[in-house]
């Protein structure tokens, strides 16, 4: 199984990207997701998950500005950035395949990460 992440770049104040992340391998099909990020200096952290069932949690620094969904057609996770700002700025990863609720995902498997950074 792996997971491609793509999508990020460099963005200035208040810009968005959409970051994708396609899963591939025999049988496999994402079903629970979600979306860390890791800024330098800084441990890794939850954005965004997406349970089993459709449910969607958000850290508080991003709610209201970031959306995770799903495509269950592509086996593809996304998550549309917002309304970015500097201290968005890290390497964002996707893990998929485990178990995910909003306090995290347990196990699955992760992307290579793709970095977002926010800058004038």
């Amino acid at each position: 199984v792996q997971l491609q992440a793509s999508g990020g770049g460099l963005v200035q104040p208040g810009g968005s990207l959409r970051l994708s992340c396609a899963a591939s391998g025999s049988g496999f099909t994402i079903s629970a997701a979600g979306w860390y990020r890791q800024a330098p200096g800084h441990q890794r952290e939850l954005v965004a998950a997406i349970t089993s069932g459709g449910s969607t949690h958000y850290a508080d620094s991003v709610k209201g500005r970031f959306a995770i969904s799903k495509d269950n057609t592509k086996n593809t996770v996304y998550l549309q950035v917002n309304s970015l700002k500097s201290e968005d700025t890290a390497v964002y990863y996707c893990n998929a395949g485990g178990y995910c609720s909003g306090s995290g995902c347990i196990g699955g498997y992760w992307g290579q990460g793709t970095l977002v950074t926010v800058s004038s």
